[in-house]
């Protein structure tokens, strides 16, 4: 029985559900001992000393390590993943980051010493009684400010705190067609910063086994190869033949647990001092100071239409914040993640866009869901919605006057991607229909009447995702190969287990995987293993992110199935005393063209391992075949997405009150895990859009919104009932014809909820929104701007 494109239930669930699940703080090994990191409290200070014997002489204290401790072992710092060149050519500054802070710190959060102890509460104890030195510094907080002259210094290898100054796009261009526009549309706007608030925290065990001077770290990530790979290259200088990463059960990344973390080095390199494992979980308030932040862009931008309401150019300038510290893929998440993605949906002939990215005194940041394509989504449709209001047309109908048009495949953008394939408008549609778009100004009359304004907003995206050929990304910067490997094991009876290179951290790859497996080999799916995360085991992959797994991944296991096959044709043909030309297979079966005469896969794998009737000397016995995919070019899924809003004018207080999604995420393999994707994609976007800011206290550096008492997450009662359909096209260069749908709801929902905030606000004059539009900040916005409203 067929399965792709079936709703099949996930696997999985029964294990989780069930709390069979093992996640790596279930997992407790002998003689473990418990790690605790002191922190600073400081955003920016000079550390003149530090004081760990009171600590050490604590009770339960087994050792007590400081930054000077690991560089003096000849430990390393933490190395970044993607060097940008500035506009001049001059690589970005890359300061070092150190696993422990050695000579000063530079973030609230920047871990300065860890404390081991028998047990937890000892280890959190015991670092009460370290006395740090420090001499506090002022801070840069404010990514703008910190590029005006006199600014702190975050970083002395990066003067005036600039990382670099990048660029993509034809400017000579740009400035021609906006001296020939009959309208300039211009927007500043800010991109919020965020926390990831993944529902696991994260957490880390390292182990050394001195018999054999091998070391294990068990960590919450997406890509445990990676791990292995810089930790062992760059940081502990551990050969990778004795360095096992296993990344378990993951309970949520949404990026941010792809980066190599100081703790996976500090617990790691402490088991192979102390000679016993060491366990790390994070509390949830140290996350908010340690896991990577999301996002923090302003931006200035430029739109330039023509007399028929065309695009004729595009310009951006934006202000990245990068924290302190260069996280592992963070300086490509506002360059070629962001300005690649600001063509959109549309024709525009040219863009210009130039990054300047700059460090300061706050927690590293990173990609969180969807990384750079949100905020260039964001950006461009409220450029276009601002200009549908301008120019008074509808903000339907400018988007398709601009749209791409569906025979125009493949579709060179001005910003260097290549689109190959899309019908923008007929999704749109299918979302227009869906949310009774014509119907609107009914709705919103009658909310009115009940003291209610009401709004509706449109938001076209389109994403890179499938990330990405080798080749491109290494000329772009990247210090990593982006292909996927699986490895495919038919067993002698025929089940079969597939080791993929890709980590499932949520997505469902347990049975997603399976059914591509069940399908092309035709046995029950419960007949397929998958197996991941463990270096041991799998074979080099590169993990999971940027919605790369089914369309990367899936074509990776489908090549290794092919090698199958390929040789079971054989096999069988050796057993039907056939010519292989003559073998076919299909629905588990390999069978001679024409007749009835036929093996079973099973019979085929059988002969493979007990090879009594088998042509050894032209095959190797066994039917185990790996596979390594390196992708053509990116996925480009996209989507059209219709919030509709209503504005409580006395309280501020704003309900979601329909929420339509069309996507176009090419062929399906199963819909109950694409909607469920959606449906968290689409909280994330609309807590990013009404909820979730991340602040810092601008004079010192304080983390204000510490904790979910001052950090609002999205909740059930926050969010609609959502609409969801699919237009599909097919992907025109990986095998499966798949897209990509994990980031599409948080790429998309921001724009969408913001256009029909300032739709619903047009009355009263307002122009533009920052995120997060708290009912408090609406309540402002609506008393500043009541008198006109009254007037009516």
């Amino acid at each position: 029985m067929a399965t792709i494109g079936t709703p099949v239930r996930r696997r999985e669930d029964f294990r989780f559900l069930t709390g069979g699940g093992t996640y790596t703080d279930d997992i407790n090994r002998p003689g473990q001992l418990y790690a605790y990191i002191l922190r600073s409290q400081h955003a920016h200070a000079r550390i003149g000393g530090i004081d760990t014997a009171p600590a050490q002489r604590s009770s339960g204290v087994v050792a007590v390590y400081t930054g000077q401790d690991m560089t003096a072992d000849g430990v390393g710092g933490l190395p970044c993943g993607w060097q940008i060149h500035s506009k001049d050519g001059s690589p970005m500054a890359e300061p070092p980051h150190p696993v422990l802070a050695v000579d000063r710190v530079r973030y609230v959060g920047d871990p300065v010493a860890v404390v081991i102890a028998d047990t937890l509460a000892l280890a959190r104890d015991a670092a009460e009684l370290v006395n740090v030195n420090y001499a506090e510094e002022p801070a840069a907080i404010d990514p703008v400010a910190a590029l005006q002259p006199g600014a702190p210094q975050v970083n002395s290898e990066a003067s005036g705190n600039l990382c670099y100054d990048w660029q993509l796009g034809d400017l000579a261009a740009v400035e021609s067609a906006f001296a020939k526009a009959t309208r300039i549309v211009r927007l500043d706007l800010a991109n919020n910063r965020l926390v990831p608030n993944a529902m696991e925290p994260r957490a880390a065990i390292g182990e050394f086994n001195r018999a054999t001077g091998e070391y294990t770290l068990y960590t919450t990530s997406q890509n445990p190869h990676v791990i292995r790979l810089l930790m062992g290259a760059f940081v502990l200088h551990i050969p990778e033949a004795r360095l096992r990463v296993v990344a378990p059960d993951v309970g949520g990344g949404f990026g941010s647990k792809i980066y190599h973390y100081p703790e996976e080095a500090i617990v790691t390199w402490a088991a192979g001092k102390v000679h016993r494992p060491v366990k790390w979980t994070a509390e949830r308030s140290e996350s908010f100071i340690s896991d990577a932040h999301g996002r923090d862009h302003v931006t200035h931008v430029e739109l330039a239409l023509d007399a028929q309401g065309k695009f004729l150019a595009l310009k951006v300038s934006t202000v990245a914040n990068l924290g302190a510290y260069l996280s592992t893929f963070a300086p490509a998440i506002p360059t070629y993640l962001y300005g690649t993605l600001l063509a959109g949906t549309y024709t525009t002939p040219a863009i210009y866009c130039e990054t300047k990215a700059v460090f300061t005194n706050t927690v590293p940041i990173d990609a969180y869901r969807g990384a750079g394509r949100p905020e260039a989504t964001f950006v461009l449709e409220r450029i276009v919605d601002l200009a549908a209001d301008e120019i008074g047309m509808d903000p339907a109908e400018l988007r398709r006057r601009n749209f791409i048009p569906k025979d125009a495949y493949p579709y060179q953008t001005p910003v260097a991607l290549q689109y190959d394939s899309g019908d923008y408008a007929a999704t749109l549609e299918l979302a227009l229909k869906a949310a009774d778009y014509q119907g609107f100004e009914s709705r919103r009359r009658e909310a009115m009447g009940r003291g209610k304004l009401r709004g509706i907003g449109i938001a076209t995206y389109i994403e890179a995702c499938g990330i990405a050929p080798s080749a491109v990304v290494g000329s772009l910067g990247a210090r990593a190969g982006l292909y996927e490997s699986a490895e495919v094991r038919v067993h002698p009876t025929g089940s079969v287990s597939v080791l993929t290179g890709t980590h499932s951290h949520g997505q469902g790859h347990e049975t997603t995987f399976s059914q591509l497996v069940a399908d092309t080999f035709g046995i029950p799916i419960d007949n397929v293993e998958i197996v991941h995360g463990d270096t041991d085991k799998i074979p080099y992959g590169m993990g999971t992110y940027g919605s790369r797994s089914i369309a990367v991944g899936g074509t990776a296991i489908v090549k290794a199935m092919d090698k199958v096959i390929a040789k079971g044709r054989k096999i069988a043909a050796h057993l039907l005393e056939a010519a292989e030309a003559d073998v076919e297979f299909k629905d588990g079966k390999f069978t001679v063209a024409g007749t009835d005469r036929s093996r079973t896969l099973g019979e085929v794998a059988l002969t493979a391992y007990v090879p009594h009737n088998y042509p050894i000397d032209e095959l190797e016995p066994g039917l185990d075949e790996t596979a390594f995919y390196d992708p053509k070019n990116f996925t480009f899924p996209s989507g059209a997405y219709i919030a509709e809003v209503e504005i409580d004018l006395e309280t501020g207080q704003v309900a979601v009150v329909n929420f339509t999604a069309s996507d176009d995420f090419g062929r399906i393999i199963n819909p109950l895990i694409v909607a469920g994707q959606v449906h968290g994609g689409l909280a994330q976007g609309i807590g990013q859009a009404l909820l979730e800011g991340c602040v810092y206290d601008k004079a010192s550096g304080q983390l204000l919104t510490g904790s979910y008492n001052d950090y609002a997450m999205p909740r059930a009662d926050d969010l609609p009932t959502f609409a969801l359909s699919t237009n599909t096209t097919l992907c025109t260069h990986n095998p499966l014809g798949v897209k990509g749908c994990g980031e599409a709801g948080a790429i998309g929902a921001p724009a969408a909820i913001t256009n029909a905030l300032v739709d619903a606000l047009k009355p009263l004059g307002v122009r533009h929104l920052d995120m997060p539009a708290t009912s408090e900040k609406l309540w402002r916005t609506i008393q500043q701007h009541r008198a006109p409203i009254a007037a009516e």
